[in-house]
């Protein structure tokens, strides 16, 4: 595996996989690295040659007061583990590398970026739709990766692929949890002691909305109220939101219709935590993954 410091050789490489008629995937990534991401590895490996990954913490996507300092950062063992899943190519650049002196241009996706996510963390959406649109010109993969846990996310990323008519397709893998329902996350090293059983709560308060669906109930008035009374009787978890939206529009609904999104944030001590499940009611019985 060869690491790559500079846009300008990671553009060369990609130009060159382009004239080969290669397959070039992408895993793009900010370290600290877990099973979540590997999967997205092993996805790609199965559809690329060559595949990359990026490791790079974006510092427009964090706000005031937000944990970029302590982001953990485990460079070498992030680099080891790639190479061992058969990543050719790993794109490190540094902040400035990536944001020159003079740097002055933003992507915002309208209407998208401003709730949930957005209205908890002021231009956070700005800082991810600028660095992914960066990372898909520098390194030009037919293919990119991303995980379904961080739904809102994805579903601006799609948006801006649309929008921009990029080349890339964007490819949804599965949430990968622990045992006991915890999403992975690079900030679960965060938690210690009682705050990782109480973390669980995310998952505890879809998975019981998940049952009440399944049991027939399709108001969503009554499924939020589940979902928040599980928070409530969690005394280590600050529920941030819990909603229930249209998957395109994210949009608020009131009746289980189509593809929707259940989203949960909490903080867990002062550990910021997201989760959700899709639900796909388009036909009897409705589904819902979690």
């Amino acid at each position: 595996m060869e690491i790559i410091r500079t846009i300008e050789w990671m553009k060369q490489i990609a130009r060159d996989a382009r004239a080969k008629e290669h397959v070039l995937g992408l895993v793009p990534t900010m370290g600290a690295l877990h099973e979540g991401h590997f999967s997205l590895v092993r996805a790609a490996r199965q559809d690329c040659s060559p595949v990359v990954a990026s490791i790079f913490v974006n510092p427009k996507q964090f706000g005031p007061g937000e944990d970029l300092q302590k982001y953990p950062r485990t460079f070498e063992q992030d680099a080891a583990a790639l190479e061992n899943l058969g990543v050719n190519y790993l794109f490190a650049p540094d902040a400035s590398e990536m944001y020159p002196g003079g740097f002055r241009t933003s992507v915002s996706v309208e209407g998208l970026s401003d709730r949930l996510e957005g209205r908890s963390r002021l231009g956070h959406f700005r800082g991810v739709t600028t660095v992914v649109l960066k990372l898909f010109e520098i390194v030009q993969p037919q293919r990119a990766y991303f995980g379904r846990k961080d739904a809102q996310q994805l579903r601006i990323i799609r948006q801006m692929a649309a929008d921009l008519n990029l080349d890339a397709q964007i490819v949804t893998c599965p949430i990968v949890r622990e045992s006991d329902g915890l999403a992975m996350s690079s900030r679960n090293a965060y938690l210690e002691g009682d705050a990782r059983h109480a973390a669980t709560v995310l998952y505890r308060a879809l998975n019981s909305a998940k049952k009440e669906i399944e049991a027939g109930q399709t108001e969503v008035l009554r499924l939020l109220e589940s979902l928040r009374q599980v928070f409530k009787n969690e005394p280590s978890a600050a529920l941030d939101y819990a909603e229930i939206v249209d998957a395109e529009t994210l949009e608020p609904v009131l009746r289980l219709r189509k593809t929707c999104l259940a989203l949960v944030a909490a903080f867990i001590g002062k550990t910021r935590l997201i989760d959700n499940a899709q639900i796909e009611a388009n036909d009897e019985p409705i589904s819902v993954l979690l």
